[in-house]
């Protein structure tokens, strides 16, 4: 197969996922629209350069791979339905908007398809609109990239062989599918916050600024959800820290040390109105409704003495019995110290390690706390592993810097 990654450019990523889910939806198979439009891509890459980039890349592009999928279809002597469908897909109407009027966010809609496990939809839906590479899914997921790449083989797979449909989601289809697209936009907003791509930058605004697009699109669509509004408040609360994150040298700036002055302290404003918002009679507020409220007690205080941790350790409390995964009981751990000491807080991070012996955080927190505990050796040690594992340049160049100053 050509090397989509080579062949698709920055500039043009958002007609990658267009004309995935159009071809798909057409021919009935993902395989061979993933290769028609890696073909299409790799095409414009050898083409463009000499002859200019057309007025309508992306019509150019749906074109080009329609072609390319006849001429496969044709080559490789697909079933003959297939064949009518390649003889009549220049005169397919144009397919109706449904609920959403947004092209991107109508593709994840319709790739988080309730058939799927939550897992798989997310994945697969990473894979083909969010234009994520799978290394950086399964970075996201904590499993090893073959795994990863199995596992959206098999989605594929089951979609051919349970003929689920790519129609575009009614108004009645939002509700089944809606969790699927948080946790998609939820995931790619943070692979912008933390980019983990050898050669991007260690902040990528324009990954965080598409998911809060599309989230603030929901949040119209569906403005009685309460985990809308959850995921748009850790969004924006998120977001206004951006320019602090990161120094002019290039490292990161941990929380405790950053410029609370330079927050954009409207965007601060509005998560915190969103985090107030009294949830629908009865419902318990949900996983990124506790996020955000965390969150929101980090941006209220003015400098990080001022800190509520035990109400951060309460509000992890109530998480961890929604969302009892690893990397919540970690980032628990981390408020735990600041309560009840390094020494607990340690305890609680070293029962983890079976399950996040390959994450990176996992050693860098382990680190801080060995610090702390004045553990000078295994301090060290446990810089190396994190430096090893992360894969943010301006996290490196923190880490790197933290461990030399053991001396």
């Amino acid at each position: 197969m050509v090397d989509v990654q080579e062949a698709i450019t920055h500039a043009h990523r958002d007609e990658w996922a267009r004309v995935v889910a159009a071809l798909t939806r057409r021919f009935g198979d993902l395989d061979i629209a993933e290769e028609a439009s890696a073909e299409a891509f790799a095409t414009a890459v050898e083409r463009w350069p000499a002859d200019g980039v057309p007025p309508n890349p992306g019509a150019w592009l749906t074109t080009t791979a329609t072609r390319k999928a006849i001429d496969w279809i044709r080559r490789e002597n697909k079933r003959d339905d297939k064949h009518k469908q390649a003889q009549l897909v220049y005169d397919d109407p144009p397919e109706p908007l449904g609920a959403i009027d947004d092209e991107r966010l109508r593709l994840i809609f319709t790739c988080c398809h309730p058939a799927l496990a939550m897992q798989t939809r997310v994945a697969l839906t990473l894979r083909m609109v969010a234009g994520l590479t799978v290394p950086q899914i399964a970075r996201a997921f904590l499993v090893q990239e073959t795994a990863m790449q199995q596992r959206i083989t098999r989605a594929k797979a089951k979609i051919k062989a349970a003929r689920i449909p790519y129609r575009v989601p009614s108004a009645e289809d939002l509700p089944a599918r809606v969790s699927g697209v948080l946790a998609v936009l939820f995931l790619v907003f943070n692979e912008g916050y933390l980019a983990t791509g050898p050669d991007t930058d260690p902040v990528r605004h324009d990954l965080t600024a598409e998911a809060i697009r599309l989230t603030r699109l929901i949040r119209a669509l569906m403005p009685e959800d309460g985990e809308v509004a959850g995921l748009l408040a850790l969004m924006l609360l998120t977001e206004a820290r951006r320019t602090a994150r990161v120094s002019a040298s290039g490292e990161l700036v941990t929380l405790a040390e950053q410029d609370r002055g330079a927050w954009d302290a409207a965007l601060v404003a509005e998560g915190h109105r969103l985090v107030r918002e009294r949830p629908a009679a009865g419902a318990a507020p949900g996983r990124y409704q506790i996020l955000a409220a965390i969150n929101a007690v980090h941006t209220s205080a003015r400098d990080v003495s001022d800190t509520d941790w035990s109400r951060v350790v309460a509000l992890y409390d109530q998480l961890v019995r929604l969302d009892p995964s690893p990397i919540i009981a970690l980032n628990r751990a981390i408020a735990v110290a600041e309560v009840d000491g390094p020494e607990v807080a340690l305890a609680a991070v070293d029962r983890l390690a079976d399950k996040l012996a390959g994450y990176h955080a996992y050693h860098a927190t382990r680190a801080d706390l060995l610090r702390r505990l004045g553990r000078g050796q295994d301090t060290r040690a446990a810089y190396d592993k994190a430096i090893e594992l992360a894969g943010n340049t301006a996290e490196i160049a923190y880490l790197t810097r933290r461990r030399d100053q053991l001396g």
